[in-house]
């Protein structure tokens, strides 16, 4: 066909694409290698599953596409998020797969201290929201800690800050946990001390402290960025360990404040906060001792006036025991006198009695006819009562009959035939019942039953211990089996050609949607 194309009147040279493409990635690289960038971030869809980040730049009239590798992900003081005006620090490159270009970002940090805080609003309100900033968790700071960690720069003014003045109020052992409290891993050596603390067991050989406090200088609001960080938060709400923060100036605020249980205007206020004044804790208990001394002589005192007081009022042991002792010699004197004239009385009343047989008789006379007087009394009283007992067992045989009984055994039986009747329908129709009931429970079986499966040509495979195999990974060469068929068993040896399960392969993963990034903090 090339006979009839018409011939090139052009002595222009001819670029294939990837020439095209290269020349313009060096021209734009050359031309933009270090720029700075100001717009607002526009469908940000978070770190890829790679760690990168991608979205746009826009301003009100042009768009400018824009990644983030994974290593200046990690860098970066603050997450991005969609909707927020930056400042983006980088270079220009072009995309030749889709003849785009974009700017590979070095640095990003907000557009100016309102973007930050707009940010640091935003996660203050979320915080508040979760109620990390409630009253009622907070938890009351020890009075006299024993150990006291220190999480702060080990060069900075504020450790010394801190170690002088509780030297000086009360001595104490101080664990000093070393962090950068400024750049962009600030927050996150913060967080991990925090943690770090709290795992620290209680009797090992570093113990874990009473009390932590997270301090730092005062500086702007870009300098303490890393004590807004959400994660320096959360450690700090959780902490087990009571926490005192004490960033920066009184004037200054940050989230780390905000959570902590207490907040300290300085690092100093926090050393003052943390410890008493050991002093005036010696001189309070001297004050205490001395009161208690005095208390304890004055209560004696009055304990040894009162009993004094109750010793001269008490009378003397004579005194208590004269009218007793004048009672008892009265006492004797009129028990003598009365025995004797008991004596003489009961003398006297023997001697007045007669003693004789004639007594005798008479008196035993009076006794027999007062014996025979009640046995005659009681026989008349036991014939009365045989005459009445008998009286009513006659009335009681008149109304007692065998046509009565009869009646009665006869309504007893009719009534016993209905029960037999009835018993006998009853038990027919439950037998019924349970016979439909297993028949149907027959069939259900024979439906459900292995036996009906192995009619159809399927086996059952045991092992040596006559447990059930049901993968072929569970079956080793030269393995003893067991197939059991719907009319006797088999043994087998497994083969070197024993089926393996083909390995699944694993699922790729799935790629994230823009638009379903989770919080971003």
């Amino acid at each position: 066909m090339s006979d009839f194309l018409p011939e090139s009147k052009t002595n222009a040279a001819e670029y294939t694409v990837s020439e095209i493409s290269g020349a313009l990635k060096r021209t734009v690289e050359d031309a933009f290698g270090n720029v700075r960038v100001r717009g607002e971030i526009s469908g940000y869809r978070g770190p890829h599953s790679s760690g990168h980040a991608y979205f746009s730049l826009k301003d009100d009239r042009a768009r400018i596409e824009a990644v983030v590798w994974k290593g200046t992900m990690s860098r970066l003081k603050f997450r991005p998020e969609e909707g927020m005006e930056v400042i983006a620090t980088g270079k220009l490159t072009t995309y030749p797969g889709s003849s785009k270009y974009q700017i590979v970002i070095d640095n990003l940090e907000p557009a100016g201290a309102g973007a930050l805080m707009a940010l640091l609003e935003e996660r203050k309100r979320k915080l508040a929201a979760e109620g990390l900033f409630d009253s009622e968790r907070k938890r009351r700071l020890p009075f006299m800690p024993m150990v006291i960690g220190v999480i702060t720069s080990p060069t900075g003014a504020v450790i010394r800050d801190i170690i002088h003045r509780i030297k000086d109020r009360f001595p104490l052992h101080v664990l000093l946990w070393p962090v950068r409290v400024q750049g962009d891993t600030s927050g996150a050596e913060v967080a991990a001390a925090v943690r770090g603390f709290n795992e620290l067991a209680a009797d090992g050989a570093i113990v874990r402290p009473d009390l932590l406090i997270v301090a730092r200088g005062g500086g702007s609001l870009e300098d303490l960025w890393g004590f807004n960080d959400e994660a320096l938060a959360r450690a700090v709400a959780a902490s087990r360990i009571p926490v005192i923060s004490a960033v920066g100036h009184e004037t200054d605020w940050t989230l780390v404040d905000l959570v902590a249980d207490v907040r300290a205007p300085t690092p100093t206020g926090a050393a003052e906060i943390a410890v008493p004044v050991k002093a005036d804790l010696e001189a309070t208990l001297a004050n205490l001792g001395a009161r208690l001394k005095g208390c304890i002589s004055r209560n004696f005192d009055r304990k040894r006036q009162a009993l004094r007081a109750a010793a001269r009022a008490l009378p003397s042991p004579d005194q208590l025991l004269a009218l007793p002792r004048r009672h008892f010699d009265e006492a004797t004197s009129r028990l003598s006198r009365a025995l004797i004239v008991s004596t003489e009385r009961k003398r006297a009343r023997l001697s007045a009695i007669r003693l004789s047989p004639a007594t005798l008789d008479r008196r035993l006379a009076e006794t027999r006819r007062t014996t025979d007087r009640d046995i005659a009394r009681a026989y008349a009283a036991l014939r009365a009562m045989l005459r009445e007992r008998r009286t009513r067992l006659d009335r009681t045989a008149q109304r007692i009959g065998p046509e009565p009984l009869m009646r009665r055994q006869k309504l007893a039986g009719d009534g016993l035939a209905a029960l037999q009747r009835r018993m006998d329908q009853v038990t027919k129709i439950r037998l019924e019942r349970l016979r439909g009931r297993l028949t149907q429970a027959e069939r259900l079986m024979s439906t459900l039953s292995h036996q009906s499966i192995l009619e159809r040509g399927f086996a059952l495979v045991t092992n040596e211990e006559g447990m059930l195999v049901k993968r072929a990974a569970e079956v080793a060469t030269d393995a003893a089996l067991s197939l059991t068929f719907a009319d006797g068993t088999v043994g087998v040896v497994a083969g070197e050609g024993a089926a393996r399960p083909k390995p699944q392969p694993k699922p790729a993963p799935k790629a994230k949607v823009p638009g379903t990034q989770g919080s971003l903090f």
